[in-house]
């Protein structure tokens, strides 16, 4: 008789699957709904001739090390143009608040930004705070009352169990 060496894990914790959400959220439903408005915003059809039009202020970003060297070689690709499908999202929020003309919110970019501000950037600046807290969360757990509050901060909209 053979004997398998599967392990099988038969439960997933509450503190799990909030972290489990909330990474789904902020890295792949997030991630589209930022692209959407990148791509509106800065349209396939016209982002190469936007790139090279923000030159100086994404050479100046580059030099203060906000984009790195992976990123710049996506805004400039040698033999070809640049694809917004190629972003990640942090590239693509940096372009976003450096290169088109929405207004900053209340707080500033790197502050968490009142539940009233509904502005794009304000949303942006939400993605980005809770991609961050979540890249400090310790062994894949997030407490109720903290996935509770992100997810309808992120959101809009009230967390629904998954029973």
């Amino acid at each position: 008789m053979a004997t398998s060496n599967v392990v099988c894990v038969l439960h997933v914790s509450e503190e799990e699957e909030n972290y489990l959400r909330m990474h789904l959220l902020v890295t792949g439903i997030s991630q589209r709904a930022v692209r959407i408005l990148f791509d509106k915003e800065f349209h396939p059809s016209r982002l190469e001739a936007t790139i090279k039009k923000g030159y100086v202020t994404l050479y100046d970003l580059k030099t203060k090390h906000v984009i790195n060297a992976a990123q710049w070689n996506l805004l400039f690709p040698r033999g070809g143009a640049p694809n917004s499908q190629t972003f990640d999202v942090t590239l693509m929020i940096i372009i976003l608040r450096n290169l088109a003309n929405f207004t900053e919110p209340a707080g500033g970019y790197d502050k968490l930004p009142c539940l009233t501000d509904t502005s794009s950037m304000a949303d942006l600046a939400r993605i980005k705070h809770y991609r961050n807290q979540l890249a400090h969360f310790k062994g894949g757990k997030m407490k109720t009352a903290v996935f509770t509050t992100a997810w309808e901060n992120i959101s809009g909209n009230k967390v629904h169990s998954s029973d």
